[in-house]
């Protein structure tokens, strides 16, 4: 009998790292969807903001998705900056509650399911300072992926 084949879901921050290198490291790993995990799709940092992303994403032949509701409000994303996990931990808790983010949790369980490899994409270098590695871990329990966290090469 085979063994049902075990999805893999993908997580990626830009901190510090050129758009190209980001888009490089997404095809490398295979990854069909981007599913941006921010609250504000804009950034200073050249080729993150939601139009130019998408762009760069569909001219490689990648699909992207904002999915708002699962961003860290405004007091999740200072504790974030400021390394602070135990105050992140809580805001980002007290949101996961939220109708909109139990929607769009569901929304990206459906995704994790059929659009094949995905990867959630928000600024934090390291997962272990950013609310995606919540997002990661519930989906990991509800659908059973394995979660690999990527890192592309600074410049």
């Amino acid at each position: 009998m085979a063994k049902a084949r075990k999805h893999t879901l993908f997580t990626i921050g830009y901190e510090q790292t050129p758009a190209t290198a980001v888009l490089d490291e997404l095809q490398r790993a295979g990854v069909k969807l981007l599913v941006d995990v921010r609250a504000i799709a804009a950034s200073r940092r050249p080729g993150f903001s939601k139009t130019q992303l998408a762009a760069g994403l569909d001219a490689r032949g990648l699909a992207y998705v904002h999915l708002r509701g699962l961003g860290t409000p405004k007091d999740g994303r200072l504790a974030a900056r400021a390394g602070d996990v135990k105050t992140l931990t809580k805001v980002y808790t007290a949101h996961l509650k939220t109708p909109q983010a139990r929607e769009e949790m569901d929304e990206l369980a459906t995704l994790v399911r059929t659009a094949g490899p995905v990867c959630l994409l928000c600024y934090e270098r390291d997962h272990t300072n950013c609310h995606r590695r919540f997002i990661a871990e519930i989906i990991e329990e509800r659908e059973g992926v394995s979660i690999d966290n990527l890192a592309a090469p600074q410049f």
